[in-house]
């Protein structure tokens, strides 16, 4: 992720505002939900690892069209190759590391391999910042062929990858059950259907946040130099959170996780929102901590409703849930913040999100409630 920290610089030096900008992620969130749900289907019919080479190589293809792109459309082209190939990837990394863990018998540690793999994952993208903050000052452009070098590594990595054991029976491939499957994901399983909705609402969060990070920067008025610098210390920030997230989630428990997380959230959004100083940055550093405790917990809570045959494409019924919300409110906080204010934009994401989290933390305690008291009344 070499090109992040600069990404929005790089937008607007190509004649782009911030609507077009997330137009531009909108429609890469769009490619994602197109194929969200029939790539994870593929991923547990045809395999994990065959899935995630085929990404590799679209990633490649797609920063390779960055890199000689010069305007909207250019890399109109290159967000819909990468996003073709993050589908692919998505929810078969997290389904392999999974049931790799069934097969050694570690499932229960679950969350805290995820969260190591986070963190790793973290602060390779902290060392990227560093280096492509540094790239920057030969041109904006550096990054992005530098990203396409990297990109291509990814494929002989995925080669390397080993395909863990099936638990249950390979799935025919038939259309049908990708309709089933997303079924009983959002409708049938109520306590799946709760966690998934929950889930998607706080990774719509963090994403969104993502994109409004260097616009603030600009805002406080830091000099684009030092972009690489804080963009690798709030990935340093979620990756080393990643790492003890599990410590966290057993001390304070499922229910007070998810209360702690739909207040934070939402919360770094209202306290940006008030803020134009340089101090205010230690509020991106809490909302980056928030993200390293959230995301491998959440996905672990997931990974404890589904069975090994579905695994992949329940994980992308979420992402597909997550893309699809960012398609829709990406671009509109994007023409908020051209025709208003960074500020009116951040505090109308909060409101946004305290009220669509709130809303589904508290259909997700209801359902577990009601869980747990058919659970004693099938023992008595």
């Amino acid at each position: 992720m070499l090109f992040m920290p600069i990404v929005v610089p790089f937008y607007q030096s190509n004649g782009l505002g911030m609507q077009e900008v997330l137009i531009l992620q909108g429609i890469y969130s769009v490619t994602i939900v197109i194929l969200e749900i029939p790539s994870g289907y593929f991923a547990d019919v045809l395999g994990r690892k065959r899935t995630i080479i085929l990404g590799s190589f679209m990633g490649f293809f797609g920063f390779l069209t960055y890199s000689v792109s010069f305007g909207f459309w250019g890399f109109l082209l290159a967000e819909v190759i990468l996003g073709i190939g993050q589908s692919l990837i998505s929810g078969a990394d997290s389904a392999m590391l999974y049931d790799t863990l069934l097969d050694l018998k570690k499932e229960k540690k679950y969350i805290k391999y995820e969260g190591r793999l986070t963190s790793l994952g973290n602060i390779a993208e902290a060392i990227a910042g560093t280096l492509g903050g540094l790239l920057a000052g030969i041109s904006l452009r550096s990054p992005y062929i530098a990203q396409t070098m990297i990109a291509f590594i990814g494929i002989p990595a995925a080669i390397s990858l080993i395909e863990p054991a099936r638990h249950k029976r390979m799935l025919d491939m038939r259309f049908r059950d990708i309709i089933d499957i997303v079924k009983i994901a959002l409708f049938r399983d109520k306590t799946l259907q709760k966690n998934i909705l929950f889930s998607s609402i706080i990774g719509t969060s963090t994403l969104t946040m993502a994109w409004f990070v260097q616009p603030f920067l600009q805002k406080v008025e830091i000099p684009i130099e030092l972009f690489g610098f804080i963009w690798t210390a709030l990935n340093l920030t979620v990756g080393l959170v990643a790492l003890i997230a599990y410590r966290i989630e057993m001390r304070l428990g499922q229910r007070n996780s998810l209360i702690l997380i739909t207040l934070l959230i939402p919360g770094g959004y209202f306290a940006l929102s008030q803020s134009g100083s340089i101090p205010a940055i230690s509020i991106l550093f809490l909302f980056y901590m928030v993200r390293g405790f959230a995301t491998p917990v959440l996905k672990d809570y997931i990974h404890k409703l589904t069975g090994s045959e579905i695994r992949a494409t329940v994980l992308s019924v979420r992402n597909f849930i997550i893309r699809l919300n960012f398609a829709l409110i990406g671009p509109f906080l994007g023409w908020y913040t051209d025709y208003f204010s960074l500020s009116q934009a951040l505090f109308l994401a909060g409101i946004l999100f305290f009220i669509f989290s709130g809303i589904t933390l508290l259909l997700f305690i209801i359902e577990m409630k009601h869980q747990k008291k058919h659970a004693r009344h099938d023992d008595e």
